[in-house]
């Protein structure tokens, strides 16, 4: 395999790694006053949007690189 191939799949894969990481740490629960008094707190789940946003950057950058690496590694 040629060198380049190799350094295209490691960094989609620590591309694909830190989507996995951004995404994960994008949620946080909070805490829903209740509509009535008397009633039980409710928990709501919030995202982060730019969180979100580099976790799907992360997984575009990981993607073309994959694909151009695999192709590069099959290329004679």
């Amino acid at each position: 395999m040629k060198v380049r191939a190799v350094l295209q799949i490691v960094i989609a894969v620590v591309a694909a790694v830190g989507c996995v990481v951004s995404w994960v740490a994008a949620k946080s629960t909070v805490e829903v006053a209740p509509v009535l008094p008397g009633e039980p707190v409710t928990y709501s789940v919030t995202y982060s949007a730019p969180m979100l946003t580099l976790a799907l950057l992360l997984a575009t950058v990981a993607g073309v690189l994959a694909v151009l690496g695999v192709a590069n590694a099959r290329r004679r």
